[in-house]
């Protein structure tokens, strides 16, 4: 099965087998922004378990 490239860019898998993400609305328009939320929005994120079974057929797992 083929690896979607895209997902392979996006997430990435921990050592617990759980699903990193990166966070949106951090690309433009930052003026606007908290400091405080622009700050926030540079960690990483967990995949929501709903959403880790389509990410992961999408990885090849």
């Amino acid at each position: 099965m083929k690896t979607n490239s895209s997902a392979k860019k996006r997430f990435s898998i921990t050592g617990s087998g759980k699903i990193k993400r990166k966070k949106a609305f951090k690309r433009h328009i930052l003026t606007k922004k908290e400091t405080k939320q622009k700050r926030n929005l540079g960690y990483d994120a967990i995949v929501n378990k709903a959403d880790e079974k389509n990410v992961k057929h999408m990885l090849g797992l």
